[in-house]
């Protein structure tokens, strides 16, 4: 049970790091067709794609560090490191919504017609 665990935390690690890799690979050929194309907004599109990936992957890389921790390393230096991780990750998330949608997580988005 143990060396599944292990494996499980793993294997969201690389699906995580794989859905980035995935997404910068198909989003950059996608960015670059549509700065050929003249496409309107391109890098705004590109950069968000980007940032949903990263946002999915952070996601991911905490659940797979609660798993390791909880489950495995069940320690006060496991969960302090378990809690430090979070706060990086959950500070990375609030800047990089503040990047896409201009605004924080907290605050209700603003309609078309509010702006």
């Amino acid at each position: 049970m143990h060396e599944w665990l292990e494996w499980s935390s793993w294997g969201i690690e690389v699906l995580a790091v794989g859905i980035v890799i995935v997404s910068i690979t198909v989003g950059s050929l996608k960015c670059v067709v549509q700065f050929y194309a003249r496409a309107p907004d391109a890098y705004s599109a590109y950069k968000a794609l980007i940032v949903r990936s990263l946002l999915l992957a952070l996601e991911l890389l905490v659940a797979a560090d609660v798993i390791r921790t909880v489950l495995l390393d069940f320690t006060a230096k496991g969960l302090e490191i378990l809690g430090g991780l979070v706060l990086v990750r959950t500070f990375l998330s609030w800047s990089l919504i503040v990047e896409i949608e201009g605004r924080w997580p907290w605050q209700v988005a603003a309609t078309k017609s509010d702006r």
